[in-house]
């Protein structure tokens, strides 16, 4: 098919144009940027309606992504990407299917007691980027798009994930909010292969992270190859509160314990194939 793929040229968005045209699709990539592959329509998310002519169905990754302090500026910013242009996004793919991908992070703040599901509560974000995001899937949930909500996407290319993970070290050590918790975490090659794949699934959302959940202390210790230290959590959020490179958001990632029930994706045969082993060896 003609996929269109918007956001091509970003992380996750350059393993999903690379991953559809090795399968044979004709891509065009959509976005600020031309994409790694394809053809290439030039959009601005923040402003225009994309031109999506000729393109069989739609995988919308182009975002506004990030962890910014809070205030009224990056709420905008965020806002007029995320909603939006999801809003334009929609208008110009009617009749079409949409694969909207968005975030784990449109689900309420943590702790959780148990693996997280499509019916949790998505609300209370306590950031722009969790805000946006939800307010933009609901949009698209109401236009009868397919949402995949993947957490915290790793992979060749990051330039989000492993940058934050390292604002943790300090005198050759991690430094983390204890206890140790369990959390989902995404390999880009697993999204990228549920992208293409969700573009024949039914409507809804759907978690999407690696098939097994990992403990954090383990992983940020052999990510970052330094020894894991705890400090207690409700410094740390005293901190958030008053140091603005430290968010709320932020310590809840590495404290929520956040991991996803893959059951309704699997339920459509999706299966992820790539682990973080895969990157460790």
């Amino acid at each position: 098919m003609r996929l269109a793929v918007t956001g091509a040229s970003g992380f996750c968005g350059t393993a999903v144009a690379r991953l559809a045209a090795a399968a044979g699709h004709d891509v065009v990539c959509v976005g600020r940027r031309p994409g790694p592959v394809g053809g290439y329509v030039r959009w601005d998310a923040a402003r225009e309606v994309p031109g999506l002519a000729g393109a069989d169905a739609v995988v919308h990754l182009a975002a506004a992504v990030g962890d910014p302090a809070p205030g009224r500026r990056a709420e905008a910013a965020y806002r007029a990407v995320n909603v939006d242009g999801t809003a334009r996004l929609l208008e110009a793919a009617r009749g079409r299917p949409v694969v909207w991908v968005s975030s784990a992070s449109v689900y309420r703040p943590g702790p959780y007691g148990g693996p997280v599901g499509e019916d949790s509560p998505a609300d209370r974000q306590r950031s722009a980027y969790g805000r946006t995001k939800a307010a933009g899937e609901r949009l698209a949930l109401a236009a009868g798009a397919v949402a995949l909500r993947p957490r915290a996407v790793y992979g060749d290319g990051d330039r989000h994930l492993l940058p934050r993970l390292r604002r943790v070290v300090r005198g050759g050590r991690a430094w983390l909010p204890g206890p140790d918790v369990a959390m989902s975490l995404t390999a880009v090659e697993n999204l990228a292969a549920a992208c293409l794949a969700a573009v024949t699934w039914p409507a809804g959302a759907y978690n999407i992270a690696d098939a097994r959940p990992y403990r954090r202390d383990e992983v940020l210790g052999r990510v970052l190859g330094v020894p894991v230290r705890h400090v207690p959590v409700g410094l740390v959020r005293g901190l958030a509160a008053a140091v603005p490179s430290l968010t709320r958001y932020a310590v809840d990632q590495l404290t929520d314990g956040m991991v996803l029930d893959l059951s309704r994706a699997y339920g459509q045969g999706y299966r992820p194939e790539r682990d973080l082993t895969d990157y460790l060896v």
